[in-house]
C-alpha cells in the first residue's frame, strides 16, 4: 500500500540558486528511495517553476499524479537563510499554489488505502489546504504528523488538532519546548515525551535534537539514539529523511532502538551532502549507522 504525504512542495531558494523542497515533497522523495510507495499530494502553479517541480519529483522516480495545477496562484518559493549551516532560518512566500490544495474524491481514495498519512502544520497556514487535510485525516488509518512549526504560519489551535488527530508525531526540541510551555508542562525530554503520548493517546512521539541525536517514546518507553558526527553541508531536509526512515522502519516491524538509530544515520547522511533530496539508498544509511557504532 502506498504512503499518502500531503503538503507543500517549493522551491527553497539559497545563494547558490534554488532547490526543490517543502516537507511533504523530501519525505515521498526519500520514502522513494528506500524502496517504498510514495504518493505525494500538492499543488503547484502553472507556471515554469511549477512545470519544472513536477519534472524534478519525476525525475526522482517518484510520482506526481496526486499534484495538482493552479491557474490563479503561483508555485510556491522560500528563501532559506543558510548563514548557520545548523539552523536554517526560512522567509515563506505566501499565498501560494500549495495553499490552495482541493479536495476529491481521488484523494480520499488514495488515503483509505494508504498504509500512512503524512501531513504537517505548515500546509494548515491557510484555509482551503487545511479544510482539505482535516477532510482527508477523516480518511487515514495511521496518521504521521510532522510538526514543522514556521513562525508565523501556525496557530497554537491548529497544531494541538493535528496532535489530537495523530497517531505517531515527530518534533525537534525547539518545538517540543514550545508546545510543552502551551501546557504549563516542563520540558524534561522523557516525562515531555510520555506526557504527549497520555495527552493525545500517541502510539510514538518522537524529537530530534540536530548533532545530539533523537528520542522516542512508544510502548511506555523511551528509547534514544546519540548523533552521528559528520562534516555538515547544510541541514536542509534532513529531519525529512529521518521522518521517512523511521516511517520506513516502524511500517517494517523493527525494534524502536533499531529504527531510530537507522533513522538518525539517515538524517546525519543527508546533513553531509548540499540540498533536501540527495539520492541516498537504505544500504548508505545501514552501512553509515552501523559505522557510527
Amino acid at each position: 500500500m502506498p504512503i499518502a504525504c500531503f503538503g507543500e512542495m517549493l522551491w527553497d531558494v539559497l545563494p547558490t540558486g534554488k532547490q526543490p523542497g517543502g516537507a511533504p515533497l523530501n519525505v515521498a522523495v526519500h520514502l522513494h528511495n528506500f524502496g517504498l510507495d510514495a504518493q505525494l499530494i500538492s499543488r503547484v502553479g502553472q507556471d515554469d517553476l511549477g512545470t519544472e517541480l513536477v519534472a524534478f519529483v519525476e525525475s526522482t522516480g517518484s510520482s506526481t499524479c496526486y499534484v495538482q495545477r493552479g491557474q490563479t496562484h503561483l508555485t510556491g518559493v522560500v528563501k532559506a537563510n543558510v548563514s548557520d549551516s545548523k539552523e536554517v532560518t526560512y522567509q515563506i512566500v505566501k499565498p501560494v499554489a500549495w495553499d490552495y490544495i482541493q479536495y476529491d474524491a481521488a484523494l480520499a481514495d488514495l488515503v483509505d488505502k494508504a498504509d500512512a498519512f503524512v501531513f504537517g502544520s505548515l500546509a494548515a497556514r491557510h484555509a482551503p489546504s487545511r479544510e482539505t487535510l482535516y477532510r482527508l485525516l477523516e480518511h487515514a488509518r495511521f496518521k504521521v504528523f510532522d510538526v514543522n512549526i514556521r513562525p508565523p504560519h501556525y496557530t497554537r489551535e491548529v497544531v494541538t488538532y493535528l496532535l489530537q488527530h495523530s497517531d505517531l508525531v515527530k518534533m525537534n526540541h525547539h518545538e517540543l519546548a514550545e508546545i510543552m510551555g502551551w501546557f504549563g508542562v516542563k520540558p524534561d525530554e522523557e516525562a515531555a515525551l510520555r506526557w504527549l503520548a497520555d495527552r493525545f493517546q500517541l502510539q510514538a512521539v518522537c524529537v530530534t535534537k540536530g548533532a545530539d541525536g533523537a528520542a522516542m517514546w512508544t510502548g511506555q518507553q523511551c528509547y534514544s539514539s546519540p548523533g552521528i558526527p559528520v562534516e555538515v553541508q547544510d541541514t536542509i531536509g534532513s529531519g525529512d529523511a529521518f521522518l521517512a526512515a523511521l516511517l520506513r522502519g516502524w511500517l517494517a516491524g523493527e525494534p524502536p532502538g533499531q529504527n531510530l538509530a537507522f533513522a538518525c544515520a539517515a538524517g546525519s547522511l543527508v546533513a553531509t551532502c548540499q540540498g533536501a533530496t540527495p539520492a541516498i539508498s537504505a544500504a548508505q544509511v545501514a552501512a553509515l549507522a552501523i559505522a557510527s557504532h
